[in-house]
C-alpha cells in the first residue's frame, strides 16, 4: 500500500514503476495519514487503510511525499484564504499544524528549507498516526507488517528512503547480487 500525495507529479506507479494491480494506492492532499478516530472526521483514508491491512492483507505500507508539495506549501503560509466556506482543504491540512508552526518559527531556515523539512516531517507524522490504528500496530508488532517513510524529489527524479532508527532521509542502498 501507497499513501501518496494527490501531485499529478509523484505518481506511485510511475516511480515504482509499476504494472496495474501491484500497488494498493491512496491519494490525498499532501499525503497525510490521519490518526485512528472511529467517529472523527476524516474517514476516506482510514477506509482504504483497514480495507488494505484487514482485507488485502499487505504487508508493507509506504507513506510517499515529494518535494514541492502545494499542500505543504500552503500549511506553512499564515495568509491563506478558505477556498470554500467548507474550508475542507484547511481542516485537513491542521493535522500538520502544530508541525508546521514549529517549522515556520525556524527563522535561519529558507523558505524552500522549512518546506522540504515540513514534508519529510509530515510523513514521519503519518507514519505515527498509522502506529494509532491498531489493525496496524499489532500486526506491526507481530512482524507482519512493516511500514515505510520516503520521499520523492521531483527536480532530480531522486527517491529517498527514511532511515526507521534516525528518521533521516537517504539514497537507498542497492544490493549488488
Amino acid at each position: 500500500m501507497v499513501v501518496a500525495c494527490c501531485d499529478s507529479r509523484a505518481a506511485p506507479e510511475t516511480i515504482f514503476n509499476a504494472a496495474p494491480g501491484e500497488l494498493f494506492v491512496v491519494r490525498n492532499v499532501a499525503n497525510i495519514v490521519p490518526p485512528y478516530k472511529p467517529d472523527g472526521e476524516f474517514h476516506a483514508t482510514s477506509a482504504a487503510l483497514e480495507f488494505a491491512v484487514q482485507s488485502l492483507k499487505i504487508r508493507h505500507i509506504v507513506v510517499l511525499g515529494h518535494g514541492r508539495c502545494g499542500g505543504i506549501k500552503a500549511a506553512l503560509d499564515p495568509n491563506v484564504e478558505p477556498l470554500s466556506p467548507g474550508d475542507f482543504i484547511g481542516k485537513w491540512m491542521e493535522l500538520l499544524g502544530p508541525a508546521a508552526d514549529a517549522v515556520a518559527g525556524y527563522e535561519w531556515m529558507t523558505h524552500t528549507e522549512r518546506q522540504t523539512a515540513l514534508e519529510r516531517i509530515s510523513i514521519r507524522h503519518s507514519l505515527e498516526n498509522l502506529r494509532s490504528f491498531p489493525c496496524v500496530s499489532i500486526l506491526e508488532g507481530r512482524g507482519k507488517l512493516h511500514l515505510h517513510g520516503m520521499w520523492f524529489d521531483i527536480s532530480s527524479g531522486e527517491l529517498l528512503v527514511m532511515d526507521p532508527e534516525s528518521g533521516d532521509f537517504d539514497s537507498p542502498q542497492l544490493n549488488a547480487s
